[in-house]
């Protein structure tokens, strides 16, 4: 079972317009609304390639009620927490150039209550079999080891944790001892203190001491430069795919969804890679946070490059 925590979900709007100009008028071409945040985005995605999932959290107000909508109409199974206030909306102008400027929301205040509430659910779906996917930012009012909590108190029941957080979360929550992580390039510099753009060989390193500290699989994200896999006897980087590019956003998201799938699949490493470099790849061809279809999938897996490094 995988199961996608999301607690700050929001309804993504996506607008094109030609060229933005501040302080001005602009005219929007196109405006799409997808139901949301990374964990939710995870979950639409493992549908699309097959799989199941329970997508869970935290929604409030028409926003929450509108996802949940969403998810049930997609026959996503979800099991959130109602919480007072109104879920966030998260609008990204997309502009001809291929510039994207984001206008991300804080999203409503969680109660010591309603975190405890999320504790007891998650242990409820704890067990062997699982794996939690910790994803994304966190609302008003949670403490930012948040994620290292969850993922001691469910790894006491056996259960798996894949990571995917920046910043103090994604730093707070490694010695716990996460199973998976799936930093980006950035994220990773940013860790490792580095102040310039790191070479492979620098980020390989740097993953290989996150893989030191008993995480089983270190995927990093990089962008244009494709990305690099870091597991037990298992190293290997992958050139990006050329594909028709709309955006880049939830391109990390669906790795993370791939990674996910082909750990409930018991795909091995090879086929693990070629699916999360595909699913990644597929997800800049569409638009706003829609996920990449099967067909695409399995199509651009065959032309996935793995390198040993």
């Amino acid at each position: 079972m995988i199961v996608t925590v999301t607690m700050n979900p929001a309804i993504d709007k996506t607008v094109d317009i030609d060229r933005l100009q501040h302080g001005g008028l602009n005219r929007i071409q196109k405006v799409e609304y997808d139901a949301g945040g990374k964990g939710i985005n995870v979950s639409k995605t493992i549908q699309e390639l097959g799989g199941t999932s329970v997508a869970t959290g935290f929604l409030g107000g028409n926003a929450g009620r509108t996802i949940e909508s969403v998810l049930n109409d997609k026959g996503i199974q979800n099991d959130f927490i109602t919480v007072d206030g109104e879920t966030r909306t998260n609008t990204k102008v997309f502009e001809q150039t291929g510039e994207v400027t984001e206008l991300n929301e804080p999203g409503p205040m969680i109660s010591d209550g309603q975190i405890g509430q999320l504790m007891e659910k998650l242990e409820g779906y704890a067990n062997a079999q699982t794996l939690f996917i910790l994803a994304g930012s966190i609302p008003n009012g949670v403490d930012k080891g948040i994620y290292g909590e969850i993922t001691r108190r469910v790894h006491a029941h056996g259960a798996k944790v894949l990571l995917d957080a920046d910043g103090e979360l994604f730093r707070n929550a490694l010695d716990a001892g996460p199973d998976m992580i799936k930093p980006n390039r950035v994220e990773l510099e940013e860790y490792a203190g580095f102040d310039y753009r790191a070479s492979v060989e620098e980020l390989l390193e740097t993953a290989k001491s996150l893989k030191g500290k008993g995480i089983g699989t270190v995927a990093v994200s990089m962008g244009k430069s494709g990305a690099m896999f870091v597991r037990d006897g298992y190293e290997v980087k992958c050139p990006a795919l050329t594909v028709r590019a709309h955006s880049t956003v939830g391109a990390g998201d669906a790795m993370v969804a791939a990674l996910a799938y082909a750990w409930d699949q018991q795909l091995d490493n090879e086929q693990t890679v070629r699916m999360c470099i595909a699913t990644s790849a597929g997800a800049v061809t569409t638009i706003g946070t829609k996920p990449p279809t099967r067909a695409l999938v399995d199509e651009l897996m065959e032309q996935v490059v793995i390198e040993k490094i």
